[in-house]
């Protein structure tokens, strides 16, 4: 079956809707919205304490590190989410290939772990 481009038109259609929606808010909460400006309300604030010295400090890579190696398993982690709603459907064959996967994904956190990633000096 080939698909026309009437076929697209509730995508298109919502597309247009969703972008109009944001423009209409954006140019509503500018219009209305309140205009106080005042110099103690332009200073940062941030927990009741006053801001000193630089915020460019250097972190250590062992923060991002961590960060990226939470991403990384966490998205893995998604991917158990089809498989578990059709692990029925998918048979053995979608059980032997979520065993393989569940492999991979042990050696990697295995490997992280024989790295010390996730150690704090």
């Amino acid at each position: 079956m080939q698909s026309t481009n009437i076929d697209y038109l509730p995508i298109i259609m919502q597309m247009v809707f969703a972008a109009g929606f944001v423009a209409l808010m954006l140019f509503l909460s500018h219009f209305i919205g309140p205009r106080r400006k005042s110099q103690i309300k332009d200073a940062n604030f941030e927990c009741g304490i006053e801001s000193y010295g630089n915020a460019r400090i250097p972190f250590s890579v062992k923060y991002f590190l961590v960060a990226i190696l939470f991403v990384l398993f966490d998205v893995e982690v998604i991917f158990l989410y089809p498989w578990a709603v059709n692990f029925r459907d998918l048979g053995m064959d979608g059980l032997l290939k979520m065993f393989l996967f569940m492999g991979l994904l042990l050696v990697g956190f295995f490997y992280i772990i024989k790295k010390k990633a996730l150690e704090w000096e």
